[in-house]
């Protein structure tokens, strides 16, 4: 009986609009639109306006509650990533080019190639154990994945690997093998990750963690944890195999 009279109430109200819509536009207004009206009207739930308050309260009770949304929890953070020497980028070069710098008397300025477009310029505070005319030519391993930095106004990009006693009295390069090619890389077995980028190695404080575990054995081959340090042709050791020697 209800749904009678809401039809009945919600028919003489849209009969009303039509006939208004009819007398002050006739020209719009369209038949077809009132039929499409009527049509679209949900006797399944009549609205609270044409069934009064009491239906109104039956039906807020009775509708569907809303779901509270979970709360998404926190994203887990992931595994500390492992610092080891894959982190470095260790590369066979050579020295082309060496002069003592101007202002510094403990460092050289050297040019050397390691396979890039343009040689690496980096200073080593080598003076004290090294002539200047000993450096050119001289094959060395060059740590490449560190950031540019001013030493002395010199823009040094990268570091000279070298063996050296805990006391510093001696001082050596690591040498790779003489076959071994310009810009190859430097593998330890069991290492095999990629390099880390410039920024990382430095936010990181990877060598730190590093190269406390660099030092050459009782050969002078330089090792990592005892692994030696690997190129295609061969081990890399101290210039004049200098034993149980730190390597930086």
């Amino acid at each position: 009986m209800k749904y009678s009279t809401t039809f009945f109430c919600a028919s003489v109200a849209l009969a009303a609009q039509a006939t208004l819509a009819f007398v002050v536009s006739p020209h719009t207004f369209s038949r077809a639109a009132l039929v499409d009206t009527v049509e679209n009207i949900q006797l399944t739930r009549p609205s609270p306006l044409f069934m009064g308050e009491e239906y109104a309260v039956e039906q807020e009770n009775n509708a569907p509650k809303k779901q509270k949304k979970k709360k998404t929890p926190p994203a887990t953070e992931g595994e500390t990533p492992v610092i080891d020497v894959s982190k470095l980028d260790i590369r066979v070069g050579v020295i082309t080019k060496a002069w003592e710098h101007e202002e510094a008397d403990k460092l050289f300025c050297e040019e050397i190639d390691i396979g890039e477009a343009e040689p690496r310029q980096i200073a080593s505070g080598l003076r004290a154990y090294y002539k200047v005319e000993d450096l050119s030519g001289q094959r060395v391993l060059v740590l490449a994945n560190l950031k540019t930095r001013k030493l002395m106004g010199f823009p040094s990009h990268g570091m000279v690997m070298c063996a050296s006693t805990e006391d510093g009295s001696k001082v050596e390069f690591v040498e790779p093998p003489v076959d071994a090619k310009i810009g190859e890389r430097i593998m330890v077995e069991g290492y095999d990750g990629e390099p880390a980028t410039e920024n990382q190695v430095i936010k990181k404080k990877m060598l730190n963690d590093i190269f406390p575990d660099l030092k050459t054995n009782t050969d002078g081959v330089a090792t990592y944890k005892t692994v030696p340090f690997l190129t295609s042709a061969g081990p890399c050791v101290a210039q004049h195999r200098l034993a149980n020697a730190e390597v930086a």
